[in-house]
């Protein structure tokens, strides 16, 4: 049986740690900078200064986030077991009265908690200065967008954290790590767009959908744009993803199971 108190302890030191260091604050003030930057000054290519509209402003931060946040969360977490166990640490923390599943909860939990704080407190100081330009719906996207976020970066701490309970040493995990970032920001999307053009276009009306629901940052992509149809209309997505994939509850279920599912693979390999 799961101990949820031994859960909170790990989870409450990992994220002291992180507040010890000022890792928090270095990144909360890292997302305001950046989304004040792209929210007021994201149009001046085009002669303008200052906020637009919501939905180019959430379009411009949603391209922030997919590269920043899954980066910042696997440097977070590459080393959350291994580090423990190049240290002669672990070891020690397995002879107390806590289970592998639980150790592995609580260093999850924390460092979930770590990053959930930095992305609310820097985007959340850019949106109460938003709340003065804009309506309660889109705050509503506002906030949507803030809580996607978060499920980004919980997923890509899941990812680092199977990488870290599989790697030897450090230096693998973080070279995996790196892997992993290029392969779900970088190289995916890529790939599939290599195929689609090479194919005319034939792929993606059955198989293309699916295939951007195995990537993360695709579904986060896809939670935050898709329902607002000029940028639906402007990135495309409208002639090769269903409306019917489109729910937001089926995404982010499925964001959810991309947390759950990297953390099973890390304790069955823990074990």
């Amino acid at each position: 049986m799961i101990e949820f108190a031994q859960i909170r302890t790990i989870a409450a030191k990992e994220f002291r740690d992180r507040i010890r260091n000022r890792w928090v604050i270095a990144v909360a003030a890292i997302f305001t900078l950046f989304a004040l930057a792209i929210t007021y000054f994201g149009a001046a290519q085009q002669g303008e200064v200052g906020f637009r509209n919501i939905e180019f402003t959430i379009a411009s931060l949603v391209s922030l986030v997919i590269y920043l946040i899954p980066l910042i969360a696997l440097i977070l977490g590459y080393d959350a077991i291994v580090g423990e166990r190049e240290r002669g640490s672990l070891d020690l923390l397995l002879s107390m009265p806590i289970t592998r599943l639980e150790l592995l909860l609580g260093k999850f939990a924390g460092l979930s908690l770590a990053l959930a704080s930095s992305t609310l407190a820097g985007f959340g100081l850019v949106g109460l200065l938003l709340a003065r330009q804009t309506d309660s719906t889109a705050l509503y996207h506002y906030a949507g967008f803030m809580l996607s976020a978060i499920l980004l970066g919980m997923v890509f701490l899941s990812l680092a954290v199977m990488v870290s309970v599989i790697a030897k040493d450090r230096a693998r995990a973080s070279g995996a790590a790196i892997a992993v970032w290029f392969l779900f920001v970088l190289v995916y999307d890529l790939g599939l767009l290599g195929v689609l053009v090479l194919s005319g276009g034939t792929f993606g009306e059955a198989l293309f959908p699916v295939l951007l629901l195995l990537n993360p940052a695709d579904i986060f992509r896809l939670l935050n744009i898709f329902n607002m149809q000029d940028l639906k209309n402007f990135y495309g997505l409208a002639t090769v993803f269903p409306a019917s994939l489109s729910n937001p509850w089926l995404l982010g279920s499925m964001m959810v199971g991309w947390i759950i599912a990297p953390l099973a693979v890390a304790q069955w390999r823990f074990k």
